[in-house]
């Protein structure tokens, strides 16, 4: 019942909706404990020769009449209960997506995206039934069960504790049953995570699999783990599978009492046959209240298993706190004051990195894999924070701006674009969704994709597929970058973001944006050193550490790393050429 508290923030804000509910329940249940009543009476004027077919008509239009208002009532109470379980659900989804999309990248390196998904999808809706259905059955139980055990006490507070005698036995059985079943779902649950991940990550990695023959391999690896989720969900209905045997076994032997007692009562003329058949029928309605304390346990303890994953979820603080209160970005100037950075648990990755990037200049970052290049772009981006660490957007520092203000002016192309599916044109426009189709061709031109674009049966209207899958390499990086430029940012990052294009579509494509982004501030991350022949500024970097700056021709004439690995790959175009 403990999750029942945890929603009570949910149950207080819907609170009209319960209470509408809850008392069309008692109204169902008031109306359905006269039907044996009306039996009983009925019985009653047999054995004494009384009853009328008048009297008879009254009672049949009675029992009519109650059919239909519990049929209304059950139909209304159902529609109300459920729409709130639904909304719930809805909540704890937009909860759950806006703080995922709060959290930083390192989040995402430790959390597979099959069990996030198992959490946003299985694990809520658990959570979504445990507010309808475990709602419903525990209220519609307890109040029918209370109404019934107080009739019966009323007719015969004898016969009624003879009757219960089995129950307290059935309530302790149950509750053990309830801990093993805590654990059996929690289990089942991670299972079912372990599969969503196995599943996504194979169709993700389908041209992989098949591109090295593992398709028998994958076939016996996710079987493994279909059968470790189909054992854990059989050891859960196995647990589930003894409440009903349980509850048959309660009610059998404590209609076998009542009939007994009952018997040996209206034998000393201490009750009558009709009170009997009456109070036979009342303990009959005590079946389902018995059901519905065994569903809802079955439901409270899935739907507690959930919340916990979840709650583990949301309780995972992100990697900076929004508390900026600059909400608007004065200039495109970048400054870098950075002592030392490193990740927890890890050595310093960037030391000493002191730089300043006018309003209107590009910056050129290069170095081997593993120099800490990402890690600076990561810190511009604010996906980290350290008291080391001091980087100022026009003057602002990072920490003063929101977050969506900083998002705002940084346009970012990233190593390995991202494209949804859905058509060229809109995934031009992402940042920018109201952008004209003129202003999406612009930005395409922009990056050479227009033609291309064009060549395609239905042009900016050409549905991708799911990450892009039917375009090139080339054609998916110039597609993120004029997703870029349409936004206009005073900042544009652009992270390896022309390693698949040839060199000659390289050129024209920054040709284009020192033509346009003169007035803006332009930073590059590169491997291939051509695409930094025009850049104001370049920085070399070395286990995280600035071992040479300068120029594209200043660099090579220093003769360092820089000039040897521009020399190499120079060489390498040529033997390419030759070719």
């Amino acid at each position: 019942m403990e999750l029942l508290l945890k929603l009570r923030w949910y149950f207080l804000e819907q609170w009209r909706r319960y209470a509408i509910a809850i008392a069309m329940f008692i109204g169902v249940d008031i109306l359905e404990m006269c039907i044996p009543w009306i039996t009983g009476r009925v019985i009653d004027h047999v054995v004494a020769g009384t009853l009328t077919p008048s009297l008879l008509q009254r009672y049949a239009f009675a029992v009519i009449g109650i059919a239909v208002a519990v049929y209304v009532m059950r139909f209304l109470w159902r529609v109300t209960l459920f729409h709130s379980s639904f909304h719930l659900a809805e909540t704890m989804r937009r909860r759950l997506y806006h703080h995922l999309t709060r959290l930083s990248p390192g989040f995402y390196h430790e959390h597979r995206t099959g069990d996030l998904m198992a959490r946003a999808t299985n694990d809520i809706s658990a959570i979504e039934m445990t507010a309808g259905e475990g709602v419903l059955s525990g209220i519609d139980g307890l109040v029918t069960g209370l109404l019934v055990i107080v009739i019966m006490l009323f007719m015969s507070w004898p016969l009624t504790l003879v009757a219960l005698l089995p129950f307290p036995f059935m309530a302790w059985y149950f509750m053990i049953l309830g801990k093993q079943l805590h654990a059996g779902f929690r289990d089942a649950q991670e299972r079912f995570s372990d599969l969503n991940d196995r599943v996504q990550e194979s169709l993700s990695g389908i041209r992989m699999i098949r591109a090295f023959g593992r398709e028998a391999r994958e076939d016996e690896e996710f079987l493994e783990i279909a059968d470790r989720a189909a054992e854990a969900n059989i050891r859960v209905a196995a647990i589930d599978s003894r409440y009903d045997p349980a509850i048959f076994i309660s009610i059998g032997l404590s209609f076998l009492l009542c009939i007994g007692m009952g018997a040996w009562l209206v034998e000393r003329e201490m009750l009558t046959l009709g009170q009997l058949t009456s109070f036979t029928m009342y303990l009959g309605f005590l079946i389902w209240p018995m059901f519905a304390y065994g569903w809802v346990l079955n439901i409270i303890e899935r739907g507690s298993a959930a919340y916990a994953r979840v709650e583990q979820l949301l309780a995972t603080p992100p990697a900076v706190e929004d508390k900026g209160h600059v909400s608007h970005v004065s200039g495109a100037d970048l400054q870098f004051n950075i002592e030392t950075f490193s990740y927890p648990g890890t050595a310093p990755v960037l030391r000493d990195i002191h730089l300043q990037v006018k309003a209107g200049q590009t910056l050129g970052v290069v170095g081997a894999t593993g120099s800490g290049k990402s890690t600076l772009l990561a810190l511009l981006l604010r996906y980290y924070d350290a008291p080391a660490v001091r980087i100022t957007v026009g003057g602002t520092p990072l920490q003063d701006l929101t977050l969506h203000a900083l998002r705002e002016a940084i346009a970012v192309v990233p190593q390995d674009p991202f494209l949804f599916t859905a058509t060229i044109a809109e995934n031009i426009a992402l940042g920018a969704p109201d952008a004209s189709r003129e202003a999406v061709r612009a930005a395409a031109e922009l990056v050479t994709m227009d033609r291309d674009i064009l060549r395609f049966p239905k042009g900016y209207d050409t549905l991708v597929g799911e990450r892009g899958i039917t375009l090139s390499g080339g054609q998916k990086q110039r597609i993120a970058i004029a997703r870029a430029l349409l936004l206009d940012a005073p900042i544009l990052v652009l992270d390896d973001a022309l390693s698949a294009v040839d060199v000659g579509t390289e050129r024209r494509i920054l040709d284009h944006l020192c033509e346009i982004r003169r007035d803006r501030t332009t930073v590059m991350l590169y491997h291939r050193l051509s695409a930094g022949e025009h850049a104001d500024q370049i920085i070399v970097l070395s286990h995280g550490e600035i071992i040479e700056r300068g120029t594209h021709q200043e660099l090579l004439r220093m003769g360092g790393w820089y000039a040897q690995m521009y020399e190499y790959q120079q060489l390498e175009q040529s033997v390419e050429a030759g070719r």
